[in-house]
């Protein structure tokens, strides 16, 4: 299974909320840097060829994506914290919609 952690402290708003993911990801130049984007992005992690991530996964494996601090997080900026959850599923819908095993896993990680 692979591994990103998003510096949470470094996100204040969605500018920085995309920086980070683009920077964690390894999104392309391109990046829409908005959550449409940010979905298209995860919805090819299966096809590196496409060039969408750094983060390529084989059929069956899955990305964990560490959320340090998570309640704090959720807190601080809770309209982004929202949207990376509800966006992660809707990838996850994405893939398992077409029987394939869902690629994303958020670990909320609390200290």
């Amino acid at each position: 299974m692979a591994r990103i952690r998003l510096d949470t402290n470094a996100i204040s708003d969605w500018p920085s909320f995309h920086e980070e993911c683009r920077r964690a990801l390894g999104f392309p130049d391109f990046y829409g840097a908005n959550m449409d984007a940010w979905i298209d992005c995860l919805s090819y992690l299966r096809d590196p060829a496409a060039g969408m991530s750094a983060v390529a996964l084989g059929p069956d494996e899955a990305l964990e994506i560490e959320i340090p601090d998570a309640e704090v997080f959720r807190r601080r900026v809770p309209e982004i914290a929202a949207a990376l959850w509800d966006c992660t599923a809707f990838v996850n819908r994405r893939y398992t919609s077409d029987d394939e095993r869902a690629p994303l896993v958020l670990v909320p990680v609390d200290r």
